[in-house]
């Protein structure tokens, strides 16, 4: 299987190297950029090896293929992650499509056999996955900070947040501007059984 392991990169603070005007035309520069990268851009007949020294990623694009190998072969021999577009050979990764909601990050991949399929899957996804996204992942972040402390036992947790957790529930009620309730409530059928929230529903039933 290509790129049978799926991983996210931090590339803020370091170097991306973009290649080729059909590169930065698909938005590769931008990409990287939005996520903190140093971008250095080249055209496909300017670019030089020199150019990648230092870098910790490379994306390009060029329809000569002597050309695809050789700034392959560039940044493997300099320990580079290199993206060869739509020349899978020449690809240490593969740059899935990407549906962005603040932290949230939803990743289409076919194993670089079918971009336009991974395009089709995301549009449909970032019509699924509107805007209120991004405050639900908020409120879910905030939650996890606050009960940490009071859930040490990752196994015990993690079933807590299985159970708890109803994502159209709490998609609906950011939708609906009701944020506070949307934490109360999951905040609540998290720490149920703990003392503390046990007390607190003793107090509000009687």
């Amino acid at each position: 299987m290509a790129f049978g392991y799926p991983v996210s990169l931090d590339v803020a603070g370091r170097k991306a190297v973009v290649i080729g005007a059909e590169a930065i035309r698909q938005g590769k520069a931008a990409a990287l950029a939005a996520a903190g990268a140093e971008v250095v851009v080249r055209d496909e007949r300017e670019w030089t090896p020199a150019d990648l020294d230092g870098a910790f990623v490379c994306v390009a694009a060029s329809s000569d293929a002597a050309q695809r190998e050789a700034i392959y072969r560039a940044g493997r021999a300099r320990g580079v992650l290199v993206n060869v577009m739509d020349d899978v050979p020449h690809c240490d990764f593969a740059a899935p499509a990407v549906v962005r909601r603040g932290d949230l990050t939803i990743a289409v991949a076919t194993g670089g056999r079918s971009p336009a399929l991974a395009r089709r899957l995301r549009e449909r996804l970032g019509h699924q996955f509107g805007p209120e996204w991004a405050d639900a992942l908020g409120v879910l972040g905030e939650v996890r900070d606050e009960t940490l402390p009071l859930l040490p036992d990752l196994a015990e947790r993690a079933q807590r947040w299985a159970d708890a957790l109803d994502v159209e529930e709490l998609a609906r009620l950011v939708r609906e501007g009701r944020r506070s309730e949307a934490k109360d409530r999951l905040r609540s059928r998290l720490l149920i059984s703990q003392p503390e929230n046990r007390e607190r529903s003793e107090v509000a039933a009687s």
